[in-house]
């Protein structure tokens, strides 16, 4: 099956939290992670990980939390996925050469045509889109 993981799942509710929060406050972890029943400590890390990327802006302090930075509105869905996940790929010979199976693989070209279709279409949806 494929899908999309609880980290990339987690970051897509936090950015529209804080998007649709028509509010100058920053929004905290813990705001977030009560509403929709998220791990605290995972998404305090997935945060971070936006706020390093230059998604999120991070105010530190009692009253901190986070605001959406204007680079969201270029940003593809398949550039998040690869920030929170690492290189895109359906199956793991797409990312990684040391699969044992590969010289002998009689299906990595199917499934190169796969990966390649859906990067394309993950690719032309902007971030933006999904929040």
């Amino acid at each position: 099956m494929f899908k999309l993981s609880k980290k990339v799942e987690y970051a897509l509710i936090s950015i529209s939290h804080i998007k649709s929060s028509n509010t100058d406050k920053p929004i905290s972890v813990r705001q977030i992670s009560d509403k929709y029943n998220i791990p605290n400590e995972l998404l305090a890390k997935i945060l971070q990980t936006l706020s390093k990327v230059q998604i999120l802006d991070s105010i530190k302090g009692p009253k901190g939390g986070y605001r959406l930075k204007s680079s969201l509105k270029d940003l593809s869905f398949v550039e998040f996925i690869e920030i929170l996940e690492g290189p895109f790929g359906i199956a793991d010979c797409m990312v990684d050469t040391d699969c044992s199976q590969l010289l002998n693989c009689n299906i990595i070209n199917p499934m190169d045509k796969i990966n390649s279709k859906i990067y394309k279409v993950f690719s032309d949806i902007k971030l933006k889109q999904l929040t």
